[in-house]
């Protein structure tokens, strides 16, 4: 028998926020924690998966808090805060041996390929991650939904939410020290109760699509790792309500 653990999930659609790319500066880059966020990314497509990863822009742009400008015009630059975020994920990747591509939603054929979902396919198949930018392409969708309609598209086995909160809680654990930590919940739930995981556009294409979701927080960046191994880290949203 062989001593390699192998993945429990094939193939997984990792949601990076731009936060977490940022440390502890709260806005920009910190390259050591992309390094240590990527370390993980590396070991588990070594291990086997194939990984597909959407970024976001928060880090650099806050379109909602664009105080009187279009939103359409603060949501595309917000798509454009992520294609930054995707390419420098890649750099570190790719400087660790990595083979990586980035393809956006919106069109920039001089840095990074156009989103076509069976060249995507093919990618992970052969091994490489697939970095994706830009969210949709559309305004008026956060980059949960790109998530969610990536993992839908690409037939992923589960969405890993990588955030800066350990799971899901039944009310904010920093305003309320009594908050309830879930360590399985469904997706009938996340809608009923309000719970803010992701925004109701993800939630409901998860929930269509029966897709799983794992939300975790990024304080150890080897949950990546663990949570594609299957081990449990955070919460697990999933269609069937746990057996007590």
């Amino acid at each position: 028998m062989s001593d390699i653990e192998s993945p429990k999930y094939k193939r997984v659609l990792l949601k990076l926020s731009g936060e977490a790319l940022s440390g502890d500066k709260g806005s920009g880059l910190d390259m050591p924690t992309i390094e240590n966020i990527c370390k993980s990314i590396k070991k588990a497509a070594d291990a086997g998966a194939q990984i597909g990863i959407v970024v976001g822009g928060g880090n650099f742009w806050r379109g909602r808090s664009s105080e009187g400008m279009d939103r359409a015009r603060a949501d595309h630059i917000g798509m454009l805060a992520t294609a930054m975020n995707a390419l420098a994920v890649a750099d570190v990747l790719e400087n660790m041996g990595s083979i990586v591509r980035v393809q956006t939603a919106i069109t920039m054929q001089q840095v990074a390929e156009p989103f076509i979902l069976g060249k995507a396919i093919r990618h992970l198949e052969k091994g490489r991650i697939v970095i994706f930018g830009c969210g949709t392409g559309n305004p008026f969708f956060s980059t949960d939904s790109a998530a969610a309609l990536r993992a839908a598209e690409l037939g992923a086995d589960i969405i890993l939410k990588a955030t800066m909160v350990d799971g899901i809680y039944d009310k904010d654990p920093k305003k309320f020290p009594d908050a309830v930590k879930y360590n399985v919940i469904t997706h009938h739930d996340i809608l009923v109760k309000k719970l803010q995981v992701m925004d109701s556009a993800a939630a409901a294409i998860c929930t269509e699509n029966n897709i799983p979701i794992i939300v975790f927080n990024l304080d150890n960046p080897d949950n990546i790792y663990d949570a594609v191994m299957g081990r449990s880290v955070g919460t697990l949203v999933t269609k069937h309500k746990p057996e007590k």
